[in-house]
């Protein structure tokens, strides 16, 4: 997978389309990431203790990693991600522009 934690990216389809956001996980083996602040369900949580009240909790979902693209730092777009060695090095580089992310 070519898209890390912390990176920003810019999702492709569903109710979240067109929104961007900063990836909290990634998810490797499902090929799974989670967007901050972006595919918020609410969920319903029982109490637990006796005299507790239940309550409605907002949880950020996985989206499939093949529904969101890389945004780039320098040219603002949503991207491919390419590969090459500079040095002994293998560093990530956007497609469109050239610059190294």
């Amino acid at each position: 997978m070519k898209i890390k934690k912390g990176d920003t990216v810019k999702i492709l389809t569903g109710k979240n389309s067109g929104k961007s956001g900063k990836i909290i996980s990634v998810d490797l083996k499902n090929w799974k990431v989670s967007v901050e602040g972006l595919n918020v369900y609410k969920k319903h949580v029982r109490p637990r203790r006796e005299g507790e009240k239940g309550q409605i909790v907002e949880v950020t979902r996985p989206i499939t990693a093949s529904n969101v693209a890389l945004v780039c730092g320098s040219c603002h777009k949503a991207i491919r991600v390419g590969y090459r060695l500079e040095g002994e090095n293998k560093i990530r580089y956007c497609r469109k522009c050239g610059s190294a992310l």
